[in-house]
């Protein structure tokens, strides 16, 4: 059964290539990236995204996590707006609570 909520600890990390802005992700853990792919198989349009509701400090929004070709984990964005509030940034490790939405 798909959990309610994950909570977990994980280091913010930068993609940038030569022309694009930089985004900035999470990296799910390996057991909860295995378990919401057990749980939702999905392989619809979104490069196979899952929408989400995720909780960093006292921030709470509403996104989506996209599966990594490169470590078979979910990487979940975070936007400037939260990295600003939350007054975190690359290399910093993060508590994270995530929610899968329906």
């Amino acid at each position: 059964m798909l959990s309610e909520f994950y909570d977990f600890k994980t280091g913010l990390w930068k993609w940038q290539s030569e022309t694009a802005t930089p985004w900035y992700f999470l990296t799910l853990p390996d057991d909860i990236s295995s378990e919401i792919k057990f749980f939702c198989p999905r392989k619809g349009p979104g490069f196979g995204s899952l929408r989400v509701e995720v909780t960093i400090g006292k921030s709470v929004w509403r996104t989506s996590i996209f599966p990594s070709k490169e470590t078979k984990r979910y990487i979940l964005p975070v936007k400037a707006a939260i990295r600003k509030a939350e007054n975190f940034g690359e290399g910093d490790t993060v508590t994270c609570r995530l929610k899968v939405i329906a």
